[in-house]
């Protein structure tokens, strides 16, 4: 009997070990990410994040002003983005065509996603390298329309000629690109790839539109800065041969 019943104590083991093993991954995946978020907002709240509530205001008051009889034409003539329009138009109304909710999205859909990911890159990288990610994620969405559509409906890379009218995705590429430059800050492997893999099954079974697309011209334009970022800060870091002597040459001179 005392034997048995040993065994039925030490049976649970192998459950709790699993469950180590998983807090584990997710602690080392999501940890100091949420470290980094819960510490700022305990000690600032709201002011941790003013940059995202200034994106959020611009984005409440674009939809309130674009469902008014007389100011859909003035958002549009200021924040929407349309490739048969001239480049520098585009360009000029770029910045401003990341408050500017899809027409296909909910409004609360775009300020849920601002809230969440433009706060916690704000938070985590900063308000300007946030605002960087995000004009280069919307940007290359934005030339990807053109291209798209140069290159025709005939390549699966491809667009139709009627897509030029078609609206750019508002905050979404942003928020995809600023996602996934968060993940690659924070080394949180499993949810970049999650990011990737969303928006590829996106684009093959859901949405195989301009906003999919453009979605994954941000995930590319976004990847190329992280590797550009990733050669720098290796190009900055001194080897350790010159590391050891300096500081072999500091004690010499001493």
């Amino acid at each position: 009997m005392s034997s048995a019943g040993a065994e039925r104590r030490r049976a649970p083991a192998p459950r709790r070990q699993e469950g180590s093993v998983l807090r584990r991954a997710v602690r080392a995946e999501w940890g100091p990410l949420f470290g980094t978020v819960g510490s700022a907002l305990a000690a600032r709240k709201l002011r941790a994040i003013p940059l995202t509530l200034t994106a959020i205001c611009l984005t409440v008051v674009f939809q309130f002003v674009q469902n008014q009889p007389w100011g859909y034409r003035a958002v549009q003539d200021i924040g929407a983005v349309q490739a048969w329009e001239h480049l520098w138009v585009a360009l000029l109304r770029t910045p401003l065509s990341l408050f500017v909710p899809a027409l296909d999205l909910p409004v609360w859909g775009a300020l849920a996603q601002i809230l969440v990911v433009f706060g916690i890159a704000e938070i985590c990288v900063g308000r300007w390298q946030t605002l960087l990610i995000a004009y280069v994620a919307t940007l290359c969405g934005t030339m990807y329309a053109r291209i798209g559509i140069w290159i025709g409906p005939q390549s699966p890379i491809g667009l139709p000629d009627s897509d030029k009218y078609v609206n750019d995705t508002g905050p979404s590429a942003a928020v995809v690109g600023l996602a996934l430059f968060v993940c690659w800050r924070y080394r949180a492997w499993f949810t970049a790839s999650l990011v990737v893999f969303a928006m590829i099954f996106e684009v093959v079974f859901i949405k195989n539109n301009l906003a999919g697309k453009e979605h994954i011209a941000a995930i590319l334009g976004v990847l190329v800065a992280c590797g550009l970022w990733e050669l720098r800060q290796r190009r900055r870091k001194p080897a350790p041969e010159a590391v050891g002597a300096g500081s072999g040459g500091g004690g010499r001179r001493g």
